[in-house]
């Protein structure tokens, strides 16, 4: 096995056994980034120079007997729209093309005083609108799995980085599916914790409201090593929970016993694709057969979440978004411009690519007088509603499990003209970012489609803060398939 093709566990042996250097496995990730990233559109940046002196770094202090942290000389990648400082944040958007932080995220920093080794930041769709990494101001990023198709977005480039094996895990972002839905397109796991049990210090913001960071990695136990690392409260984000961290690893090993999981009847009647419906009855009866009684669940305002998710986001978005003026910081116009009213229309129009100014236009009429109590306001009234679903549904299971997605992953510009159905790709993944609650995508099979696997993902959802509990779950679940264990067969273009 290749050192690129290690889980961080594995890594983590290795560099405790001196079996092999920071360094070298670091460049292993440089070299599979050199080797696929023109085929595939994953980096935006490549910080090799930066990755290859943290790399030494740890070096010495393993030649030193030092006891290093969890992650110290792991390589991971990071999502273009979690700042770094002194490192281009472009939020994959021509507005912020040559912006460079002044400051670094939470997660990110927590991360590098880990010891953890910055490969680079990579594709998204811009400002993480969207859920096929097409959006993107430099190019879609393309999946592992088959690169004539998407990656899933908006956290595209994330899931591809780990998939393809550039790196051993890196940091998405979700807001209603974004890191969910990758991970299930390229068979990877992908965990969004509760909304406030890790900082959004540093993301720049999308739904301020449901925006949560989270691990992209290659199995269940390196997300809970990461997410161990990531979480917690930060007095710099009010939206943080000062609650405390449970350690995520050692809650894997408890058996499936006598746990309830939950089967939401509306997830898996009309529209989802026969074939992946097959593939997810097939994880129940595999939870089944390791100990767990499955419960059949009605939620009936899940059905209503999409509308919701798409009145709330897009008005979350227009107040976001204002900031980006040419004014601070980012690209500016204001010099050919003949007043200030030109300047910013020059700099916002020329800056934002559609999607995003679509969703900034759907935003503004959604808040504006006389529709915001028709729109805005009712929307947050369904939510409250989902909310309460999902806490009744809890009280009678442990864990609810639906499909990742209805479908396998699409064709590039399959669905670029086409933005409702682009939208509708999140009908499982956004009523537990409405209400807050830790999800996570599990691979969970293939299906054989033009000669190529393509992967099929498993959610799995818990109450609020317990993201131990779906990563056990999960864990346990992984532990008795294979699916994690297939590798995409890529070729250099």
């Amino acid at each position: 096995m290749k050192l690129n093709e290690l889980t961080i566990k594995q890594a983590q042996e290795g560099l405790r056994k001196k079996e092999f250097s920071a360094v070298e496995l670091a460049q292993a990730c440089l070299d599979r980034i050199a080797e696929l990233n023109d085929t595939l559109n994953v980096f935006l940046t490549v910080t090799a120079h930066e990755a290859l002196e943290q790399a030494q770094k740890v070096d010495e202090s393993i030649a030193t007997g030092e006891d290093i942290a969890p992650l110290a000389g792991i390589p991971m990648s990071i999502k273009d729209i979690v700042v770094t400082k002194g490192i281009r944040t472009t939020a994959a958007s021509k507005i912020l093309e040559n912006y460079i932080p002044p400051y670094s995220a939470t997660v990110y920093q927590k991360l590098i005083d880990d010891g953890a080794v910055m490969l680079g930041k990579v594709n998204l769709d811009e400002f993480a609108h969207g859920a096929s990494t097409e959006n993107s101001a430099f190019g879609p990023t393309k999946n592992p799995w088959d690169t004539s198709r998407v990656p899933g977005g908006s956290s595209g480039g994330s899931a591809a980085s780990v998939s393809a094996d550039m790196c051993l895990f890196s940091i998405g972002t979700d807001t209603g599916g974004s890191i969910r839905f990758p991970a299930g397109f390229c068979s990877v796991v992908g965990v969004k914790p509760s909304y406030g049990r890790c900082s959004r210090l540093g993301l720049i913001a999308m739904t301020s409201s449901t925006d949560v960071p989270g691990p992209i990695a290659k199995t269940v136990e390196d997300s809970a090593i990461v997410l161990s690392r990531i979480a917690g409260c930060d007095h710099r984000d009010a939206t943080t929970v000062d609650r405390e961290v449970p350690d995520y690893e050692k809650e894997l090993s408890r058996d499936m016993k006598g746990m309830k999981i939950g089967i939401v009847e509306e997830f898996l009647s009309d529209g989802i694709e026969q074939d992946v419906k097959h593939i997810i009855e097939q994880a129940i009866d595999q939870l089944s057969k390791m100990g767990a009684e499955i419960i059949s669940l009605s939620l009936p305002t899940v059905p209503y979440a999409m509308a919701v998710y798409y009145v709330i986001t897009p008005s979350e978005i227009s107040s976001n978004l204002a900031r980006f003026d040419g004014i601070r910081f980012g690209t500016s116009r204001h010099d050919q411009a003949k007043d200030l009213l030109d300047g910013y229309k020059r700099t916002r129009g020329e800056g934002f690519g559609a999607e995003a100014k679509r969703r900034i236009m759907m935003g503004t009429y959604a808040l504006s007088s006389g529709y915001y109590d028709a729109y805005y306001r009712k929307a947050q009234k369904v939510r409250t509603k989902i909310v309460q679903e999902f806490q009744h549904a809890f009280s009678q299971v442990s864990a609810v499990v639906t499909p990742v997605s209805p479908h396998i992953p699409f064709k590039i510009g399959e669905k670029a003209t086409d933005p409702v159905a682009m939208y509708l790709e999140d009908i499982y993944m956004s009523p537990p970012s409405l209400a807050g609650l830790p999800a996570l995508s599990v691979p969970a099979g293939f299906i054989e489609k033009d000669g190529k696997q393509l992967p099929v993902g498993l959610q799995i959802i818990g109450p609020q803060f317990e993201e131990a509990r779906i990563l056990r779950v999960a864990h346990q679940y992984q532990m008795a398939t294979p699916w994690h264990l297939q590798k995409p067969s890529l070729m250099t273009s």
